[in-house]
């Protein structure tokens, strides 16, 4: 109920914020490809970065979220609007993250936009409540949710990174043998990503992880092989378990040995914490690069760093 109360705001703040714009004579086209280059909208980091390792310099590349900022949380301000507007391409993941989206799109002239959702690049599961998670609350549909976090698997990442080059060589094709040829060593890189993730779960003791966080990674334990545990679903809005979540997840730590517990980027990692502190298992990130603090954004830091820790806390947490 949060989420369409949530839901109608946005709606109804977009076709302000269009009617506003329009109504002060602001022409949208005409930023579009002064300098002669296409402009290009992501709304995530994942997104972001696979389009900057295909394209380099040949795109004008804007990211909507800021580096530091919560993806679900996330509202469009009237200059994200615009940027939409003047996108040759548009690329978003989808799912209830981006129901803002619809609206500011049905608001738009789409006829010289081209648009990739990720969560159409893919094969689609839903999102789960396992034992001793704390499960969301009911949602007025009969429409199962699907989960969004596609990305967090380097085998989907392969196939986003084929569909974004399409993409981009249908929309630019003057540079098409570029982003070619770079997609093709960049889903080389991945392919590499992919056969180390499967290399430390095939030389695994265990085959279980255990997150005392938000957990948005169904696809990555998917692709591998892996049963899991932890607080809450990837994209749930609440911040403190249940008493009884969290003691569920104590005696499974204890019971089945886990010596590492993980937390997600830009948590407050207060629950790992607390179940660290209770158990003495080691606490550690996995990535599940929803998003990179504002350090890392101007370090330059990639998907595949932030995938590469992921393979040597993996190694540590199943060994």
């Amino acid at each position: 109920m949060k989420k369409l109360y949530r839901n109608i705001f946005l709606l109804f703040a977009v076709v302000v914020m269009m009617a506003a714009l329009y109504a002060c004579g602001t022409n949208v086209n005409s930023t579009k490809n002064e300098n002669g280059k296409i402009n290009v909208v992501a709304t995530i980091f994942p997104e972001y970065d696979f389009l900057r390792q295909i394209a380099g310099d040949h795109i004008n590349l804007t990211m909507l979220l800021k580096p530091g900022a919560e993806t679900h949380s996330y509202e469009p301000t009237p200059k994200d609007v615009l940027n939409v507007q003047n996108a040759d391409l548009f690329v978003y993941v989808g799912g209830d993250s981006d129901a803002w989206v619809s609206g500011i799109l049905d608001s738009m002239d789409q006829s010289n936009m081209n648009i990739v959702t990720l969560m159409d690049c893919v094969s689609l599961v839903e999102e789960e409540a396992v034992e001793g998670m704390v499960a969301e609350e009911e949602k007025d549909t009969d429409e199962p949710e699907m989960d969004e976090h596609v990305w967090t698997s380097p085998k989907n990442a392969i196939l986003i990174a084929q569909k974004l080059c399409d993409e981009l060589c249908k929309v630019d094709s003057v540079n098409s043998q570029d982003y070619k040829a770079n997609t093709e060593q960049y889903i080389k890189q991945l392919e590499k990503l992919d056969g180390e993730f499967q290399d430390v779960v095939d030389h695994a003791v265990r085959k279980e992880i255990i997150v005392g966080d938000r957990f948005p990674f169904r696809y990555f334990v998917d692709a591998y092989g892996l049963t899991y545990y932890a607080a809450f679903p990837g994209c749930s809005t609440d911040t403190e378990a249940s008493a009884s979540t969290v003691a569920f997840l104590i005696d499974k730590i204890k019971a089945d040995k886990i010596p590492v517990i993980f937390h997600i980027e830009l948590s407050n990692e207060l629950m790992c914490d607390s179940i660290c502190s209770a158990t003495g298992a080691k606490k550690e990130l996995l990535n599940a690069v929803h998003n990179v603090s504002k350090d890392d954004f101007a370090a330059g830091v990639t998907y595949l760093d932030l995938m590469e820790h992921n393979v040597t806390v993996l190694k540590e947490a199943l060994n």
